[in-house]
């Protein structure tokens, strides 16, 4: 399996990534919010990608995972930023993004900046605007006087926080509602536009039958 190393970027933050050489496209894998490159589904999509002989990059946000920095300090345009400068630096041609949750939010941002050099987007339980509609007007007041905000989290032990920074950000989840999918795929210009849903998924979707979903789905882009 591909090594981790770091990338650093313009202002010394260092960004844990793992590239494995291969043929295009190339598939880059963005982690939800919390969640790092070590997770099932990233961790699936790299060894496939090594399997099958194509180029495949995972990284860790700065403050997640490998990568070294203060989680409270993380946004949507600080993550952005930092997937984008290692794609631009390691990848030459086309790409096929994978976005989980808050990274389905981030792949539909950064396909935008690629432009033509975007050959696919897959979203798993995609979040755009989770910022909006996973808060109540409560907790956006708390939010927006820079208070921090605690959801329980149903797959481990510790509360699962947002920031004021992030939340802010994000204006400019606990779990997806499937009507979300449908109205993104409805918003989306693109007349090639697919909606699976997963009944009984849960929102982490990481059953081997789930796994073996996204597998199928990365390969028909292809």
């Amino acid at each position: 399996m591909a090594e981790t190393r770091f990338h650093t970027m313009p202002d010394g933050r260092k960004i844990a990534f793992r590239h494995a050489s291969g043929t295009g496209p190339a598939v880059v894998f963005l982690p939800g919010y919390m969640s790092d490159m070590a997770g099932s589904k990233a961790t699936a999509m790299l060894d496939w990608a090594e399997a099958e002989g194509r180029e495949c990059l995972l990284l860790d946000y700065s403050g997640c995972g490998e990568s070294p920095g203060d989680f409270a300090e993380g946004t949507l345009g600080r993550w952005q930023d930092e997937a984008a400068a290692l794609i631009d630096s390691h990848i030459e041609g086309a790409i096929v993004l994978i976005g989980s949750s808050m990274g389905g939010w981030l792949a539909l941002l950064l396909g935008r900046r690629l432009g033509s050099r975007l050959a696919g987007l897959v979203g798993i339980a995609a979040a755009p605007d989770f910022t909006d509609w996973g808060y109540s007007e409560d907790q956006k007041e708390q939010l927006a006087a820079g208070k921090m905000v605690f959801f329980a989290n149903p797959h481990g032990p510790e509360p699962t926080p947002t920031h004021p920074a992030f939340w802010a950000d994000g204006q400019a989840d606990a779990d997806v509602p499937p009507e979300l999918s449908l109205r993104l795929a409805k918003a989306l210009r693109s007349q090639d536009v697919q909606v699976t849903l997963v009944k009984g998924g849960d929102h982490r979707l990481s059953r081997d039958s789930d796994l073996a979903l996204l597998l199928r789905t990365v390969a028909a882009l292809s």
